[in-house]
């Protein structure tokens, strides 16, 4: 089979071994852990910044679209080709570039793994805080991307809190530099502006994180509940008592059994939820504090409130947690994860609202989320094989989102709008708060060159509508 004029072009700048544009290879490339799909024209692995640079100064001249993918873990189809064109993967920019530990600080390559880089830096006594639960997978420039959070961004935040500054690409193949080591820089915040822009107005090459001091003690609370809402009450009372544990996990009983059966992790199999909590920070505070939280579960009917005995035991809670969507893979062969984000205190009513839309649209939901930030991931399970599950699992996805934001939510907490959710942008802004967005996008990328058809309902402009004919790529 003939290369194409881009893969031709591609190859010239990378070498052939690091270009792919037979059918087999396009079709890996097709899926991310959304629903979406998108087959791309050639797939290209750069190992350095210039590359990356000749590799959108190519594309910009031809009118190719350029998605970067890191390890495809997202869920809003943000590393999708939906217009065609390149997928430009990392896997070939993993280096841990600095540690400066006195600073705290680190510069890493995009395709470094995050949980790599906390493994790097614990010889420092120092960790890298967010933890997506695909951090033994997903990418730091991943996780720029989609200012993704994790179990512990109750109380560290999420990536941009941790991001200082930035290597970027632009359109054009310009390189440039925002912030750097200090805690703040002069000028417009714009290594803030692109964190979590999902790719779409420039390709980052290299960041500088901070890193986080391990806590001098840290204790993990399992309590556990006989029915959904008092464990969902208890969320809200917690932290009202002015206590902000590091993480606030909750898990309902459909989700836990599937994990004990996975793990053997310790999770009870006859409750209706339990909490995961963590707390950290000094050896008495900490003590102190989880007295405080066991008597605040206890007021909430909490049948016990177990502490983990020691690390060993802790860290096999947190793998069923971090397992836990793979453990649904027992009930369905597929499922679709959404990250809708509802205050604290309106937890309750929208559990009860989701096993309505479980009842309604005839479908098993299993709930597994970071309840502290009131950011929920149900689980709608179905089988993708058929057409009529599909269409009720995009409607019960639909009709819980819409309820977040009813609730004073939002539709994404750390995965993204990408390409599943950007018709629903209008829920939550005006045309006037669109277009303003739509002008900082087009400053940086005014041919819609990175990333097309993500984040704004589509097609927004005459250029994606051009840029999605020009791909000639197969529909």
């Amino acid at each position: 089979m003939p290369s194409s004029p881009i893969a031709r072009e591609l190859r010239k700048i990378v070498g052939s071994e690091a270009v792919l544009d037979r059918p087999e290879d396009r079709m890996i490339y097709e899926y991310d852990a959304g629903l979406s799909t998108g087959t791309p024209e050639v797939i290209v692995f750069p190992s350095t910044t210039e590359q990356v640079s000749q590799i959108a100064r190519t594309a910009s001249r031809m009118n190719v679209p350029l998605v970067p993918r890191g390890a495809g873990t997202g869920l809003s189809g943000g590393s999708i080709p939906r217009a065609g064109g390149i997928v430009l993967v990392f896997t070939r920019m993993t280096s841990i570039l600095e540690i400066d530990a006195a600073n705290r600080r680190a510069v890493v390559q995009p395709g470094v793994v995050n949980a790599d880089l906390s493994a790097a830096v614990a010889q420092h006594g120092l960790y890298f805080a967010p933890d997506p639960a695909s951090q033994r997978a997903s990418t730091i420039g991943g996780n720029v991307a989609e200012n993704s959070g994790g179990a512990h961004t109750l109380a560290h935040g999420v990536t941009v809190n941790h991001i200082t500054g930035l290597e970027v690409v632009l359109p054009d193949g310009r390189v440039a530099h925002m912030g750097g080591k200090a805690v703040d820089s002069c000028g417009y915040d714009l290594t803030g502006l692109f964190v979590g822009t999902e790719g779409t107005v420039a390709i980052v090459t290299a960041i500088t994180v901070k890193l986080t001091k391990i806590a001098e003690a840290v204790e993990t609370l399992l309590a556990i509940f006989n029915t959904v809402d008092d464990a969902a009450n208890t969320v809200a009372s917690i932290t009202s008592e002015g206590i902000t544990p590091v993480a606030l996990e909750m898990l309902d009983g459909k989700t836990l059994r599937c994990v004990e059966e996975a793990t053997h992790a310790g999770y009870p199999m006859d409750s209706g939820a339990v909490l995961l909590i963590e707390l950290e920070g000094l050896r008495e505070m900490v003590t102190d504090q989880a007295d405080a939280v066991r008597a605040v579960c206890q007021r909430h009917s909490a049948r016990e409130v177990r502490r983990a005995a020691n690390d060993a035991e802790r860290q096999l809670l947190w793998k069923g947690r971090k397992t836990a969507f793979a453990a649904l893979g027992r009930l369905a062969p597929a499922y679709y994860t959404q990250d809708g984000v509802v205050p604290r205190s309106h937890i309750p009513k929208v559990l009860r609202y989701i096993e309505s839309v479980a009842q309604q649209c005839k479908l098993e939901i299993g709930n597994i989320f970071h309840a502290g930030d009131g950011n929920l991931h149900p689980c709608i399970l179905f089988d993708m094989r058929d057409p009529d599950q599909v269409e009720r699992t995009h409607q019960a996805g639909r009709m819980i989102l819409q309820y977040c934001v009813d609730a004073g939510g939002t539709i994404t907490g750390e995965h993204g709008v990408g390409m599943e959710k950007n018709e629903l942008m209008p829920l939550l802004f005006t045309d006037n708060d669109l277009e303003v967005m739509a002008l900082v996008h087009d400053a940086f990328n005014p041919k819609s060159i990175f990333n097309p058809q993500k984040l704004f309902p589509t097609p927004r402009s005459c250029r994606e509508t051009n840029i999605v004919r020009s791909s000639g790529v197969p529909r």
